[in-house]
């Protein structure tokens, strides 16, 4: 009697055991995963000294949402000295096209006047045959008939001259084109003394003050945006065999173990934590020893509940359901 309680004992042991072994092969879960979001370092696009600031740490901000603003009267200034430098060169660009007119009708007159001082010649050539005309009128008309040539080459110089100095007409114009690129540039970095929440979500690190200076590209706090969730999951490289894309996935976060998130695999990382580690292993030395490296694998929250929210950094448990044989593919339906 005693040696069958033990061998059923036994035989239980080693069924559970082997139920353990094929439910964690086809569940594979891990504890080393943590939640994680976009994080926006918020910064300014200009330099500038800081007017007002419109949120406080920790706070809850809409998408578009103003979070705080410079002093505009230098951009202001710029746009106004912009747009002056716009009218100057459109006054400019006037008075050039007035002058290509003005060179343009000087040429024309030229023209005119050279015609006829060619018909005077032509006549006293004719009437100096028949002795009616002197050679010398004949040789002072075409002395005429010279200078007028040479001021027309002249006239048609300065019509050139004129128009190099224009340029091109209307909007192709370069310098117009440079002058409304400017007032452009000074009326964007006027938009940009207003900065606005890039999507809605939570204030965090935040210590800007009005009277601070900051420069262009420098985070000044964070913007936690909740509109995507999921979870980093560091996945041992010896229970990665079954996982795939599209899988889902359940997910219990430390902070609330009574209430489990579902989730769906998204991608499994493409090198192991310590690939992009700041000293990474020299494993050519001799005395190396073997240790089974982690993957991580992102699971993306598909039931995130407004009544518990998450925090990122946070510790998670994932457990993977690799049963799904031909998982859909996120982002495809």
């Amino acid at each position: 009697m005693t040696w069958t309680l033990v061998a059923v004992a036994g035989l239980a042991v080693a069924t559970g055991g082997y139920l353990y072994w094929e439910h964690a092969r086809h569940y594979p879960s891990t504890d080393d995963a943590f939640v994680d979001a976009h994080v926006v370092r918020v910064a300014a696009q200009v330099s500038g000294r800081v007017d007002r600031v419109f949120v406080h740490d920790q706070q809850d901000v809409a998408d578009d949402a103003p979070l705080f603003s410079l002093d505009p009267r230098p951009f202001e200034l710029a746009v106004d000295h912009a747009r002056a430098e716009l009218g100057i060169v459109r006054e400019t660009l006037q008075a050039q096209a007035a002058a290509v007119r003005a060179a343009g009708a000087a040429v024309r007159e030229r023209k005119v006047l050279l015609a006829n001082l060619r018909e005077r010649a032509r006549r006293l050539r004719s009437l100096l045959k028949r002795r009616y005309a002197s050679i010398q009128e004949v040789e002072d008309a075409d002395a005429a008939v010279r200078g007028s040539r040479a001021q027309l080459s002249l006239a048609g110089s300065r019509m050139h001259q004129a128009r190099a100095t224009l340029g091109a007409g209307g909007a192709r114009n370069a310098r117009l084109r440079a002058a409304a690129a400017a007032l452009a540039q000074a009326r964007v970095e006027l938009g940009y003394a207003r900065v606005t929440a890039p999507c809605t979500g939570k204030i965090a690190a935040l210590s800007l003050r009005p009277g601070d200076v900051v420069s262009p590209g420098v985070p000044l706090f964070a913007l936690i945006c909740n509109q995507e969730w999921w979870v980093n999951a560091n996945y041992k490289e010896t229970k990665l065999e079954r996982i795939r894309a599209g899988q889902p996935a359940t997910v219990h976060v430390d902070m609330y173990p009574g209430h489990p998130f579902h989730g769906r695999v998204e991608h499994i990382g493409g090198a192991s934590g310590v690939a992009f580690s700041l000293l990474p292993p020299q494993n050519a030395t001799g005395n190396w020893v073997k240790v089974t490296q982690r993957v991580p694998v992102r699971v993306r929250i598909t039931d995130p509940d407004p009544r518990l929210p998450l925090r990122v950094g946070t510790s998670a448990e994932v457990t993977i359901d690799t049963t799904v044989s031909d998982p859909p593919q996120p982002g495809v339906r």
